[in-house]
């Protein structure tokens, strides 16, 4: 189960005190398995939400989920472990490939493109 969620104000906080002290990793994930139409991408905001992590996440052409996420390191880590577990209880993660992307530019919350 994900636990409770923060409030905004919270988070704010949170992401504030992280970014003066921890560097922030910028990822690209790309997520295939069994992730789309069993609520992948809703229950991945879900998770960068209640964690503090930006950036977004899509379906793609070939059947797999792309992931944009900006956060501090500790806390992409236990991002990146609850995308391997699945965030959605009805998928599936067989393979997760991750690059850095010292590009990405930052963003003020995480999206669901559509």
């Amino acid at each position: 189960m994900l636990g409770y969620l923060l409030e905004p104000r919270k988070i704010a906080i949170i992401k504030k005190k992280a970014k003066e002290v921890s560097l922030m990793e910028k990822l690209r994930m790309n997520v295939q398995g069994r992730v789309q139409g069993v609520g992948f991408r809703y229950m991945t905001k879900m998770v960068a939400d209640q964690l503090g992590v930006t950036g977004s996440v899509k379906n793609e052409d070939d059947g797999s989920v792309s992931i944009t996420a900006i956060a501090p390191e500790d806390i992409m880590e236990t991002f990146i472990k609850k995308i391997k577990d699945s965030p959605s209880p009805a998928g599936r993660v067989t393979y997760v490939d991750i690059q850095e992307d010292p590009l990405l530019e930052e963003t003020e919350q995480f999206k669901v493109i559509q």
